[in-house]
C-alpha cells in the first residue's frame, strides 16, 4: 500500500500549494509514486506519514504498511528526530519555514539502524484536511562514494608523480653518494697498508681500520644494488639463480634498524634450478613481498620471515611467509586488484604489478591468507630451465 486512499480518492478536487483546486487521478498519482526513482513521503501537520512510495521502501528498508500512520521520525537519526516535531509545529503556528523550499543534505536512518546521507527537498500543499508536507529524498551514498573515489585517485596520482620523481633521481643520487664513499674507502685502505708496512700502528688500531674498510665496501655494494634497482633498464631475460636475487632483495628491504630484530628462516634446497627471467623484474616481486611481510610483523611479538624454495612440476616455487596476523577475508579477495590497499601511504599497485610480472614470465603469484594467528604466505611460481 503506497498511498493512503482516504487522502487521495479518485476524482476528488484538492487545492495545490498555490490554492487552485485540481482533480487528481488516483491511478495516475499511484503510477507517479510507484515509478519515481527518488523517495517521496507525504506527512500531515502531526508529522504522521500519509504516503510512502516504493523507492522509500528500498531506501529505508521499511514497508509502506510499517510506516503509514506513524511519525516520520522513525526514519530519522536521533539527532534529527528530537527537533523535527517542533519544526513542524513552528511552521504550522507561525509559518516559519526551516527547510521548506530549500534542498539540503540531511541524514536518514534505515530499519537496520544504518545512517546515511540523503538530499532532501520539502514542499507544502494545502488540502481539505490541513497542510501536507511532501518530502523528496535522494540517496547520496553513490555520489559520496564516487567523490571519495575521485579524491583517492587524485591522491594516488600525486603520489605516483612523487614516486616517479624519486625514481628519476635515484640513479643520480646513488652515483653522487658512491663517489665520496669510494674516496673514503681508498683513504682507509691507504692508511691500513702504510701502517702494516712500517708498523706505525698497534694491532687493535689496524683491526679497526680493516673493519672500517670492509664496512665502506659493503656500503658501496648496497648503493650499487640500489642504483641497479631504480635504474630504468630494458627487459632482458636470461638464466637466473633466484636464491641470489632473494638474498639481494633481503638486504635491500632490511636496511636499517629493523634488520636486527627480524629472524630470517631460509629453506633452500641444495640444488635450486635456474629460471629464465628478467632479474630486475623478478627481484621487484621479492622486494614487494618482503616489504609487505616486514610491515605485517611490525607489531607482532615474534618477528620472523620464512622463505622457502622448492621445485615441482617444472616450476620453481618461492614461498614468502611471515609471523603476522594474516590477511582478513574481506581484504584477501581484492588483494591483487590495482589501487586496492589497506595502507594509508600505499598505492595498492605492488601486488598487482608483481602478479603481472610473474604471469608474463609464464608463472603466477598466489596467496594463502592465513589468519587466526597464522601469517600469510605468498607463493611465486616460475618455469624452470629444462635440461635438453
Amino acid at each position: 500500500m503506497i498511498v493512503n486512499r482516504k487522502k487521495y480518492e479518485t476524482g476528488k478536487a484538492r487545492p495545490t500549494a498555490l490554492g487552485k483546486p485540481i482533480t487528481v487521478s488516483k491511478a495516475r498519482l499511484d503510477s507517479v509514486l510507484e515509478t519515481a526513482v527518488d523517495g517521496i513521503i507525504v506527512i500531515d501537520e502531526q508529522a504522521r506519514v500519509l504516503s510512502y512510495n516504493r523507492a522509500c521502501e528500498s531506501l529505508f528498508g521499511y514497508s509502506a504498511n510499517e510506516v503509514l500512520g506513524e511519525n516520520v521520525k522513525m526514519i530519522m537519526p536521533e539527532s534529527y528526530a528530537r527537533e523535527h516535531d517542533q519544526y513542524v509545529a513552528n511552521y504550522v503556528q507561525g509559518g516559519t519555514p526551516k527547510i521548506i523550499g530549500i534542498g539540503r543534505e540531511v541524514r536518514g536512518r534505515a530499519k537496520d539502524g544504518t545512517e546515511f546521507p540523503i538530499e532532501l527537498s520539502v514542499g507544502v500543499a494545502q488540502s481539505f484536511e490541513g497542510r501536507q508536507f511532501i518530502g523528496i529524498m535522494r540517496d547520496l551514498r553513490p555520489r559520496k562514494a564516487a567523490e571519495e573515489r575521485v579524491q583517492q585517485l587524485q591522491t594516488q596520482l600525486v603520489h605516483m608523480a612523487r614516486v616517479s620523481a624519486i625514481d628519476e633521481m635515484g640513479a643520480a643520487l646513488a652515483h653522487e653518494l658512491n663517489q665520496p664513499l669510494t674516496a673514503v674507502m681508498l683513504y682507509l685502505q691507504a692508511i691500513s697498508k702504510k701502517s702494516t708496512a712500517d708498523g706505525s700502528m698497534d694491532t687493535t688500531t689496524t683491526e679497526i681500520l680493516e673493519k672500517a674498510v670492509r664496512e665502506a665496501e659493503r656500503a658501496g655494494q648496497i648503493i650499487q644494488r640500489m642504483r641497479n634497482f631504480v635504474e630504468k633498464q630494458a627487459p632482458e631475460r636470461r638464466a637466473v639463480n633466484v636464491s641470489v636475487l632473494i638474498e639481494e632483495a633481503i638486504e635491500l628491504v632490511l636496511l636499517g634498524r629493523t634488520a636486527r630484530s627480524i629472524e630470517i628462516d631460509r629453506r633452500f634446497s641444495d640444488s635450486v634450478p635456474m629460471v629464465e627471467a628478467d632479474p630486475v623484474q623478478i627481484q621487484q616481486i621479492f622486494v614487494n613481498l618482503l616489504r609487505n611481510a616486514v610491515q605485517a610483523i611490525d607489531s607482532a611479538e615474534e618477528k620472523r620471515l620464512c622463505i622457502e624454495l622448492y621445485s615441482a612440476d617444472n616450476l620453481l616455487h618461492i614461498d614468502v611467509g611471515d609471523s603476522g596476523p594474516g590477511i582478513a577475508p574481506e581484504i584477501a579477495s581484492e588483494l591483487f586488484n590495482a589501487f586496492s590497499t589497506s595502507k594509508s601511504g600505499g598505492l595498492g599497485l605492488g601486488l598487482s604489478i608483481s602478479r603481472s610480472i610473474a604471469q608474463s614470465h609464464g608463472g603466477d603469484l598466489t596467496v594463502n591468507p592465513g589468519g587466526n594467528g597464522c601469517g600469510a604466505v605468498f607463493t611465486v611460481s616460475l618455469p624452470v630451465i629444462l635440461d635438453d
